[in-house]
């Protein structure tokens, strides 16, 4: 087919794993809605910094594609969009709240004055987000003596936006949707159980041990998912999207955040084991209560 010649004779740029070309709404506060979920200062220093961080990821994020076809390759430049999106967190919390502490995956761990530390993950997804693959996130939770009482995460290609406070319940805003609470899903099949996971990486990870837990949950459930980003995968198991996710060898900024939205919307957080789960403990489960038991039975032969 004949495409039509483009304004001025320029030829048409290739697009590589991302959804058409159009005009990207950029989010710098939350939006006036007539929402019941709460929000409290706290949360929205947070949605604020996530926003603010994720304009330059959106940015960088259009810059992605186009170094698709260079020598050089992506790496270099998505590892400082990396650092200047940890910069804009750091720069935006700690603004709003100056004696919290702050660990971030990218800069280290900066001493707060009191009981409160931020817990940042300014890209997780990376690899995706390397490949033109709209599926990354930005991940902030809010840590007092060593409980996680706030988390959100956001992902800039669409819009989405979870979070979560301590006894407050979990919610869900997209640019249709907002504030709508989530609840896990309330399946007690593990038959027609649809799971989520991530394959260790190929220079580290115990990957006899994570194929014999990917063989055993395949042969019980009707899929096992991978999308390769851990916050969004906690967030799609509070929105009843995953009915689980198991994991092994994830860092606290991976998962702070997600895990509460998890426990917020009615789910349950252990180790594959059942144990209780601690931040950068080496293995994670997240999953709705009826099918806790079982999975975990099933990856017992992992733990």
């Amino acid at each position: 087919m004949t495409r039509p010649p483009t304004k001025g004779g320029d030829r048409p740029v290739a697009r590589v794993g991302r959804a058409p070309a159009g005009p990207i709404r950029e989010r710098s506060a939350p939006l006036p809605r007539a929402s019941q979920a709460p929000r409290s200062p706290l949360m929205t220093i947070m949605q604020r910094a996530a926003f603010a961080a994720g304009k330059g990821l959106k940015r960088d994020f259009g810059e992605v594609e186009h170094l698709q076809f260079s020598e050089k390759g992506p790496g270099d430049f998505v590892s400082h969009a990396d650092l200047r999106a940890e910069q804009v967190l750091r720069e935006h919390l700690l603004h709003g709240r100056p004696s919290f502490g702050f660990l971030g995956e990218e800069g280290g761990e900066t001493k707060g004055a009191g009981e409160y530390r931020w817990i940042v993950d300014p890209l997780d997804g990376t690899t995706n987000f390397m490949h033109g693959v709209p599926h990354f996130a930005i991940s902030i939770a809010l840590e007092r003596e060593g409980e996680v009482v706030a988390g959100l995460v956001y992902n800039p290609a669409n819009d989405d936006l979870f979070y979560a406070e301590k006894g407050s319940g979990a919610f869900l805003e997209t640019p249709s949707a907002r504030g709508r609470r989530l609840r896990v899903s309330g399946r007690r099949q593990l038959g027609g159980a649809l799971m989520a996971t991530g394959i260790p990486y190929q220079e580290r990870g115990d990957h006899a041990r994570f194929t014999e837990s990917l063989r055993a949950v395949m042969a019980k459930t009707s899929g096992v998912r991978r999308f390769g980003a851990a916050a969004l995968d906690l967030c799609w198991v509070a929105a009843a999207r995953f009915d689980g996710f198991w994991e092994f060898d994830l860092s606290p900024w991976d998962v702070a955040a997600g895990t509460l939205i998890v426990r917020e919307a009615g789910g349950v957080i252990s180790d594959i084991a059942g144990r209780p789960y601690a931040l950068g403990g080496p293995t994670i489960l997240a999953i709705n209560p009826p099918l806790r038991d079982p999975v975990v039975e099933l990856l017992a032969p992992s733990a």
